[in-house]
């Protein structure tokens, strides 16, 4: 489990945004754009990689640099983690179902891939975490 550590709305910055959301079911967000992965796509080919679950690592790599992205809700109060790990839709190819998958982050995309593909092939219900 990663660790966090709880935060003084009091003396917080973003304590309004955090007042707007706190009653939403799932506070989220959504941001569209292009962008080239031709080079990221080539070298996790020739790497032998998925190029779906080398994309899943990227986007939550890149997004736990940014630390307002990192804020969370755990019994109502905000909180701060370390770190976020992913979790992500997977079409199961027997039940043509999609099921959710969890996977910690880890620290390089190699590893990272195969604790995925392994995760997602030993899956067999609609939620799945990987052993962590």
């Amino acid at each position: 489990m990663n660790s966090y550590k709880i935060i003084d709305e009091k003396n917080w910055s973003r304590t309004i945004h955090c007042t707007i959301f706190r009653n939403c079911i799932e506070p989220s967000f959504c941001v569209t754009f292009e962008v080239d992965v031709t080079n990221f796509y080539n070298k996790v080919r020739t790497q032998h990689l998925s190029f779906t679950l080398s994309m899943v690592y990227a986007v939550c790599k890149c997004g736990n640099e940014i630390e307002n992205f990192r804020y969370r809700f755990e019994d109502g109060e905000v909180v701060f983690f370390d770190k976020i790990d992913t979790a992500f839709t997977w079409l199961d190819t027997e039940t043509e179902l999609f099921k959710v998958v969890n996977v910690p982050l880890t620290d390089n995309l190699k590893s990272y891939v195969e604790l995925a593909k392994n995760t997602v092939d030993s899956s067999k219900g609609i939620f799945y975490r990987a052993a962590w």
